[in-house]
């Protein structure tokens, strides 16, 4: 039966092949070229392009497709020993190291990659390189080997090679914070740059950075007034005990405005020896906290990852951080089918004029576990509240443009929603959740009756 899904799922989907996106008019959101709001719902394979052959690369943009996700993360220049083991055809993607001298036979693969996921209506955010080839620090096997001077030729290379690509959203950086006093910035830089210039300007690009854990900012702490960075990019760590939304929060009020998304959050299935409480590998229950958190907080979207599907593991290869399972039989752990429910909530109501607004929370719970996120559009129409261990909360409604309001709840395991009946708008009222406990997270949707909306989970935008 699941096949038989997934069969019909690509079926329906291939013949919407993905059109150019671009910043919105308000700088929050990313659209098509046509306007129509587009959810960032990513899943992270960076070892992608460096592990699988064309018969695996089929098989798991296929069911990635089937599971909702819309965009894929991979690296060019991978960080596995990316520039010396070749790939599955036997090709390496330098020649002699070199990054002025790409190898075309290598970037064959790269390219039917690129357009198998654009068959499939899917984006694939590119990283150029892994950032061990520009920075050691202290993991990774590089070899380094970029400076300012061939950064921008690679870069010219590589945009002019997929200048025509619409389906690609270029991703500097590799999980590296630029070292003071070095090359670091002035390297990340020309590369943007020569990405720019070879995909015919940077109208015809759209460009973030990926770093490590930074509380207070990620891409915009060195980058935020680059021409070339369209939007802000977190990675958030892969602990349950921090509260993610600081950091949206943070980008969310920085000027000149710009799309802010978490592009590596906690992985499922990966080691969560941080949480007292829940020591052992990552749960569905923390990752859906984290997302919906981040999303209320202002994100355009939401990257999801598993330890076991990012490096590809299978038995017979060397693990890194404790995998639990090989790449084929993770693609469908709980969390990858649950990450849709988040997607299809956010596009059942308008989205573009979409704000976070924590005025409606009274008596804000201190445990961070429990914070309660409230999102809403910026006239009034709806309210989204998220608890993450159900319950109540006592909430302002005064900024909804009705007296009388249709309360539904609504189920991020499931994607199933229910209405209970009619509230009254008031600045003061408690809502209850059915459940309440770990893990029996809800949201509450709340909306005026004059518009008439389908059920949250139900795309308006379809």
């Amino acid at each position: 039966m699941r096949l038989c899904m997934i069969f019909l799922s690509v079926i329906t989907s291939l013949s919407v092949e993905a059109q150019r996106l671009e910043v919105s008019e308000n700088g929050r959101f990313l659209v098509t070229e046509f306007g129509d709001p587009f959810f960032w719902l990513a899943d992270t394979a960076w070892e992608l392009l460096h592990r699988c052959d064309r018969e695996e690369v089929i098989h798991y943009l296929d069911v990635r497709l089937a599971q909702g996700f819309t965009v894929i993360q991979t690296v060019a220049l991978a960080e596995l020993d990316g520039l010396h083991t070749p790939n599955s055809y036997g090709e390496t993607p330098l020649i002699g190291d070199d990054p002025t001298t790409p190898n075309p036979a290598y970037f064959e693969h790269v390219d039917f990659v690129i357009r198998e996921a654009k068959k499939r209506g899917m984006y694939v955010a590119l990283l150029p390189t892994w950032g061990d080839k520009v920075n050691l620090k202290s993991w990774g096997v590089g070899p380094v080997v970029f400076d300012p001077s061939n950064a921008h030729k690679y870069g010219r290379w590589i945009g002019d090679r997929y200048a025509d690509r619409d389906n690609v959203i270029w991703v500097i950086g590799g999980d590296r914070n630029p070292r003071a006093n070095s090359d670091d910035i002035e390297i990340w830089n020309q590369m943007a740059l020569g990405i720019a210039e070879g995909a015919g300007g940077m109208d015809r690009t759209l460009m973030s950075y990926h770093p490590q854990p930074k509380q207070g900012g990620g891409s915009s702490t060195w980058f935020h007034e680059e021409a070339w960075l369209d939007f802000n990019m977190h990675q958030t760590g892969h602990c349950a005990n921090q509260g993610t939304y600081k950091y949206i929060d943070h980008d969310y009020m920085l000027s000149p405005t710009k799309p802010v998304i978490d592009a590596e959050p906690l992985y499922e299935d990966h080691p969560n020896c941080f949480n007292a409480r829940d020591l052992g590998h990552s749960s569905a229950r923390d990752i859906r906290r984290i997302m919906y958190w981040n999303v209320f907080a202002g994100a355009f979207g939401q990257s999801y990852g598993c330890h076991d599907v990012w490096q590809i593991y299978t038995l017979d290869r060397k693990p890194i951080n404790q995998p639990l399972r090989p790449w084929k039989e993770a693609l469908d752990l709980p969390m990858a089918d649950q990450v849709v429910h988040l997607k299809n909530l956010m596009l059942s109501r308008p989205f573009l004029d979409r704000i976070p607004d924590q005025s409606m929370i009274i008596n804000q719970a201190s445990e961070f576990e429990r914070t309660v996120r409230a999102t809403r559009d910026k006239t009034g129409t709806y309210a989204m509240v998220y608890l993450p261990e159900g319950g109540s909360a006592d909430l302002n409604l005064s900024s909804l443009q009705s007296e009388d309001l249709t309360l539904w709840f609504y189920d991020p395991r499931t994607g199933n929603a229910y209405s209970p009946g009619a509230i009254s708008r008031s600045d003061m009222i408690t809502l209850t959740a059915p459940t309440s406990g770990r893990g029996h997270d809800w949201i509450l949707v709340i909306d005026i009756p004059e518009v008439n909306r389908a059920a949250p989970g139900i795309s308006m935008y379809d």
